[in-house]
């Protein structure tokens, strides 16, 4: 495979922004018509040769026995699909024990109905790659390289990248599409080279075109979000429609599909009592509870271990006993659950008897009407199968209301009604089926009982291509960074976030932007790499994404300093996400006119909308709100000061007794109705009718109260008049006296 750059606009030597494109004439084009599939899907997938076929039937003309005869879903014109190194190889045998050891290979034990998963012995895993590897094989040679890559089991594989690449390149010089998966993951996130988006396109490229599903799920995160390619949502939706149909062919008829668990580092750290992972010491609670009889904590502790999930492996073994306690006591939801283990097994008609005893219950119900559907262990019986289904969905059962959209979609045992399907596909989603998800997705993808929507089928099938036993990745990085194996866990959050996982790339980025170990160091363009993952985190809707954005763009991290895209970015987390810290932002940049327009007023009122949405935001949105009033009247005050005049001095006064003039008035006016309405109490209560009598009384005692404190200051002026007339009198005589009389002539 040839890595020269494909016209590239500058992004080989730095870890490229989003926007920056290839060259559109240079663009490398997947076209995946005529791509061979692997099998023709179960019922339970749809091809997009079968919606056509679904379009185009009339449900009238499809019969019973066309139904025995023929999958309504299967492929059409398909051909097997090629495999690399077909034959066997040297150094297989070495492999597939490692891969057995690794948990990359299940030994199943069907007459115990248990799943054996051996001890791990990474030392001789390990040892059997290195044999295999050094025998040319390049399966050996990606598992090497990949434990190389994440250093997750030293010491018995040292952490080194550059030992990784050359194991990648050396096997995919022979083609293999995970070697070219795994050196374009390399080239995009930029481990052990320079990024570089072009060479990266390029492995994936051939990578999807061999049948990776990771390197499929790549390319179509990168067409759907417009990466180093022109946005394409039909390009994204072809690549995610791949990955999604091997996904649900792998679940079956009977499965509900694995869950991912997707735990942001950044909000468990936040709120550590709020961690989806179940607590040890609540497990062992619950098994002592289970042990003792409780019936509850049976089926519970049944359904964690048959499922799995929640830092819990699945466990059949664990499953299956929890549940023969709790059918020793006659429960029928444990009957149901008992006959759901050994039809997966198989073993129908064990199964069948365990069903039989849990008609009653929903779960019970769901299994008669899966073995009627199929014909397993007993005649195939359609209307039979259709009334199991419809009983165990009125009780709320999701898999029942999946296999009725089934049904309802092809016509097997009802007519054909794409509405109805795509209500009973809704309901299923709800639970997070990832076969209503699947459904759900290619209806809108082919326009069956809805408007076709391109985006809505995209994301859908995002979803389920995102449940694929890859996921299990994001709860070993989890647990490599609990356990101080930083590094490793950043590693493989680095690879999920190149599928498009929103979760892998928040984690990532916070890793990024938190810790300083030693890889973290030698990263070139550390901050800018994290905020390329925020920003990819942060358009597909995480709203502490869009704050860390802001922030980076606010301080220049990894990016030129914008405070109007910083603000921007805080809009966003506040309007959509309602984020208290955007909301004290916004408010922030109101205030001293950064990025926003300098606005008091507004500053003010997000303060308050901080303080308002988060209990924790209180005493900083009141801090900052004293510090804002402050500002507001040592303002006031210097504008005052040189703003000042005896003319305005003298016009403060009047309107400073303006102000107490009209106060006075004010306090008359509330007293006056008081009065009035102490007077319609009075009279409501039957006090007296002659309250108005009583009113007029109370009013002339003021005012002769007013009168007579006003007649004894008016007597008190005129005593004051009369003695200052007095001594004025008095005077003048003085004065008289004291003029000499003139001599007579």
């Amino acid at each position: 495979v040839s890595t020269q750059s494909t016209g590239s606009s500058g992004i080989n030597a730095e870890y490229g922004e989003e926007e920056e494109l290839l060259d559109t004439s240079d663009e490398v084009e997947l076209e995946l018509n005529g791509m061979p599939e692997a099998e023709a899907p179960p019922y339970e997938t749809i091809s997009p040769e079968a919606v056509a076929r679904l379009q185009r039937a009339d449900a009238d003309s499809v019969s019973a026995q066309d139904h025995n005869t023929r999958n309504p879903f299967e492929e059409v014109d398909a051909v097997p699909a090629p495999k690399h190194h077909e034959r066997e190889l040297p150094g297989d045998t070495d492999l597939h024990q490692a891969e057995v050891i690794l948990g990359l290979r299940e030994s199943k034990k069907i007459e115990t109905l248990e799943i054996i998963v051996p001890k791990p012995n990474y030392r001789k895993a390990y040892a059997m790659l290195q044999t295999a590897s050094g025998l040319g094989n390049d399966k050996a040679k990606v598992l090497l390289g990949m434990a190389h890559l994440t250093g997750e089991h030293t010491p018995y594989v040292s952490h080194n990248t550059s030992l990784a690449y050359e194991l990648f390149e050396e096997a995919a010089k022979s083609g293999l599409p995970s070697a070219q998966q795994a050196l374009g993951a390399m080239f995009s996130s930029g481990m052990e080279t320079d990024s570089s988006q072009s060479k990266a396109l390029l492995y994936y490229t051939f990578a999807a075109l061999g049948g990776d599903s990771l390197a499929q799920m790549a390319l179509a995160f990168r067409y759907w979000s417009g990466i180093s390619v022109a946005q394409s949502c039909e390009s994204a939706l072809k690549y995610y429609t791949l990955v999604a149909d091997g996904v649900a062919r792998k679940v079956g008829s009977t499965g509900t599909g694995q869950g991912v668990l997707r735990i942001r580092l950044m909000e468990e750290e936040e709120s550590p009592q709020n961690s989806p992972i179940l607590d040890e010491d609540l497990v062992q609670y619950y098994q002592f509870l289970a042990d003792k009889g409780d019936l509850q904590a049976q089926l519970g502790l049944g359904q964690l271990y048959l499922q799995g999930g929640r830092g819990i492996d699945r466990n059949v073994k664990l499953a299956q006993h929890y549940f023969n306690s709790a059918a020793k006591s006659g429960n029928t939801n444990a009957y149901g659950y008992l006959g759901k283990i050994t039809m997966e097994l198989k073993e129908y008609d064990i199964a069948l008897k365990y069903f039989k005893l849990a008609t009653k219950d929903p779960q019970g119900q769901w299994g008669m009407g899966t073995l009627y559907y199929n014909g397993w262990g007993v005649a195939q019986d359609y209307k039979q199968a259709l009334s199991y289904f419809t009983s165990a969905a009125q009780q709320g059962h999701t898999e029942a209301e999946l296999q009725l959209g089934l049904m309802s979609l092809s016509g097997v045992g009802t007519k054909r009604d794409y509405g109805i399907a795509l209500k009973h596909f809704n309901i299923a989603s709800k639970s997070g089926h990832v076969l209503a998800f699947y459904n759900l997705g290619m209806m809108h993808a082919g326009g069956i009982g809805v408007m076709r929507n391109c985006q809505t089928a995209a994301e859908l099938l995002k979803n389920v291509a995102e449940r694929g036993t890859w996921g299990n990745n994001l709860m070993d990085a989890h647990a490599l960074y609990h356990k101080g194996f930083v590094d490793s866990a950043l590693i493989k959050y680095l690879l999920l976030a190149e599928q498009g996982y929103e979760v892998a790339q928040t984690n990532a980025a916070f890793i990024l932007d938190r810790e300083a170990t030693d890889f973290v160091k030698t990263l070139k363009y550390r901050f800018k790499r994290a905020f390329v993952n925020w920003k990819r985190a942060a358009t597909q809707g995480f709203g502490g994404a869009r704050l860390k954005l802001g922030d980076y763009y606010y301080y220049g991290q990894g990016t030129q300093v914008d405070p109007v895209e910083a603000a921007e970015q805080y809009q966003l987390a506040s309007d959509v996400d309602h984020n208290p810290q955007a909301m004290f932002n916004l408010g922030y940049m109101h205030e001293l006119g950064i990025g926003r327009a300098q606005d008091m007023h507004l500053a003010k009122r997000y303060y308050d909308l901080a303080a308002s949405t988060s209990l924790d935001a209180h005493v900083p949105a009141m801090l900052a709100n004293s510090k804002l009033q402050a500002k507001i009247h040592v303002a006031w005050l210097i504008q005052t000061y040189k703003d000042f005049t005896f003319t305005k001095l003298a016009e403060g006064i009047l309107q400073w007794w303006g102000g107490v003039i009209a106060s006075i008035t004010a306090t008359f006016n509330s007293i006056g109705d008081l009065l009035l309405e102490l007077g319609s109490t009075a009279s409501e209560v039957g006090v007296s009718e002659d309250w108005d009598i009583y009113l007029m009384s109370i009013l002339a005692i003021v005012l002769g109260l007013v009168m007579a404190v006003r007649g004894h200051h008016m007597r008190n002026n005129i005593r004051a008049a009369q003695l200052r007339l007095q001594e004025q009198q008095n005077l003048a005589n003085q004065q008289q006296q004291q003029q000499p009389v003139p001599p007579a002539n």
